[in-house]
């Protein structure tokens, strides 16, 4: 079993994090990472509403009554989801962890303090990680430019990253963004993190309530198999390679701006591609690890491999390097 400041602050027992992932962070999946020992998020948005949201936390605390939490994603839109209410839900359902991300989480920490909610806020800078401690979140997630989604605007990969966030930030951290399996973990722990935070591995197994065709897509694909949108209007995605992408690249290069590109990168979309498996008909996030996933196991195979690999790379590999 490996131990950290991060398990022991949130109360879990391998040092492995489903982060929110639109569409994907459902009760069945969130309790089944939770019930496997690590830390799994419902993603806010996902049921559609306030009251649903209520309902699926509900849901999730029938599964399982290991430790879970919320993500609640702030970012630009053309209509904005009403935030506070969100907010208001996560503080009354008995949730005691949350995962920000998007923009400043400041406004919120007040409310979820009072509630004894912990707070992890997602950066892709080292100064956007000391803004988070300095406004007293309890740890950050560290997003190197292999991440799927939002990597920021810096291009700076995982190795470099991590270990210049950890030469300057005290509270406890995840690395994320190219990991998933024991040497990533191995690797996470020795760049100076706490812990990993996996979002498109987990897309591949067997509880993600998403289309067979994705997750076999996932297995099919290699590193390379991902491209980056809307940089041009800087706010980076990384997303599978398809269609949708290469069409969106093309409109960013004679200078389409946000309204002519909104239907499609729309989220529901993406929706619609988990839902039926039509692979080319939207955009939807995923990470270069994908190069490292072979198979669709269960959550619980996989984060068992996860910690069993880890484990024999550190008393074995590593150990057998000591003269």
């Amino acid at each position: 079993m490996i131990k950290t400041r991060f398990t022991e602050l949130f109360g879990i027992d391998t040092p492995i994090v489903q982060g929110g992932m639109q569409w994907v962070g459902r009760a069945e999946l969130v309790a089944a990472v939770a019930n496997a020992g690590a830390l799994g998020f419902i993603t806010a948005l996902t049921p559609g509403s306030p009251e649903l949201l209520a309902a699926e936390i509900k849901r999730a605390q029938e599964l399982t009554d290991k430790p879970f939490g919320v993500n609640l994603t702030i970012l630009p839109s053309l209509r904005p989801p009403p935030y506070e209410e969100y907010a208001d839900v996560i503080c009354s359902s008995g949730v005691r962890i949350v995962e920000t991300a998007g923009r400043n989480p400041e406004p919120y920490l007040p409310a979820y303090k009072k509630n004894g909610i912990k707070i992890v806020h997602k950066c892709t800078s080292v100064r956007h990680g000391l803004k988070a401690e300095k406004i007293g979140v309890d740890a950050i997630s560290i997003d190197g430019f292999e991440c799927a989604g939002h990597p920021g605007e810096d291009d700076i990969p995982g190795l470099i990253l991590i270990p210049a966030a950890a030469d300057k930030i005290k509270i406890p951290m995840l690395a994320s963004g190219g990991f998933g399996d024991g040497r990533g973990l191995v690797a996470a722990l020795a760049l100076g993190a706490d812990g990993i935070n996996m979002g498109t591995r987990f897309l591949a197994t067997k509880e993600a309530p998403i289309h067979d065709k994705v997750k076999q897509a996932l297995v099919d694909a290699d590193e390379r198999h991902t491209r980056l949108i809307l940089r041009t209007l800087t706010n980076t995605m990384r997303i599978h390679n398809n269609k949708i992408a290469n069409e969106v690249i093309e409109m960013e290069g004679r200078g389409a701006q946000i309204e002519e590109l909104a239907p499609l990168i729309t989220g529901m979309r993406g929706k619609k591609i988990f839902e039926t498996g039509d692979l080319e008909d939207g955009i939807w996030t995923s990470g270069m690890i994908q190069g490292l996933i072979h198979d669709v196991p269960s959550v619980q195979e996989l984060i068992s491999r996860i910690v069993s690999e880890a484990e024999e790379i550190i008393k074995g590999r590593l150990g057998g390097t000591l003269g």
